[in-house]
């Protein structure tokens, strides 16, 4: 079980907490880090990639000149996809990239991301976070003073001048408990999560006791695959 020093905002040690094993010292399954990566990147593409067919490229469908004795090649309309300002044959088409995965392996590649970070000493837990004002300067200071560069801060969803004084820096972000996830984690160097809201992660990501069978992940890594294979079509 990890045992984490928890500091305050000037970077003093005020106790410890013991980070629960099968959240937070669990064996790194790169392979769910992937899929779940992929899965948030492909829900938040846009899709509207569009191009144009030859029926929707503006031009006229009269044959340019007569079929022999010019010497030119055959053509049989200005729009072909073979000329300049043509159209495009098999390009992309507005659509939507989003597919399901299972919410096991979402949970999985959670707890893989946080046991990632333990084992590389990024996690920093606050015994709280509080502002006099929603200031930006406030907040980029208390990072210098905790030594921390790029960092994910996670902190209760109603500690609203916290959210507010990170938005605008470039380096940091803040997510509530409810809204940690895969890409976040592993993006930014450091986890700096306030004692309480490590609790509420702890509670969340705590596996149920059912045994996880070797057919049950099977089966998991399955319908990741199918839904993927899905999204490509």
């Amino acid at each position: 079980m990890p045992t984490i020093d928890v500091k305050n905002t000037a970077g003093a040690k005020v106790g410890s907490i013991d980070l629960d094993d099968a959240v937070w010292a669990t064996d790194v399954n790169e392979h769910l880090l992937w899929e779940v990566v992929k899965w948030q990147r492909a829900k938040i593409r846009s899709g509207t990639a569009s191009t144009k067919r030859e029926g929707e490229v503006s031009g006229t469908g009269k044959k340019p000149y007569r079929q022999k004795g010019t010497g030119n090649a055959r053509r049989g309309s200005e729009r072909s996809p073979h000329h300049v300002g043509g159209a495009t044959v098999f390009g992309p088409k507005p659509r939507d990239y989003e597919y399901d995965i299972p919410k096991k392996v979402k949970r999985g590649a959670l707890r893989s991301a946080l046991s990632q970070r333990v084992i590389e000493k990024q996690v920093l837990v606050l015994d709280g976070w509080v502002l006099k004002g929603a200031k930006t300067k406030e907040v980029a200071a208390t990072l210098k003073k905790l030594g921390v560069g790029k960092a994910l801060i996670v902190d209760a969803k109603d500690n609203t001048a916290l959210a507010r004084g990170s938005r605008n820096l470039p380096t940091a972000k803040w997510v509530a408990p409810e809204g940690l996830n895969v890409y976040d984690v592993l993006k930014y160097d450091t986890l700096i999560i306030t004692q309480a809201s490590a609790k509420l992660v702890t509670a969340a990501l705590t596996p149920s006791k059912k045994a996880v069978t070797t057919k049950d992940t099977a089966k998991a890594q399955a319908k990741v695959t199918k839904a993927a294979a899905k999204g490509k079509e």
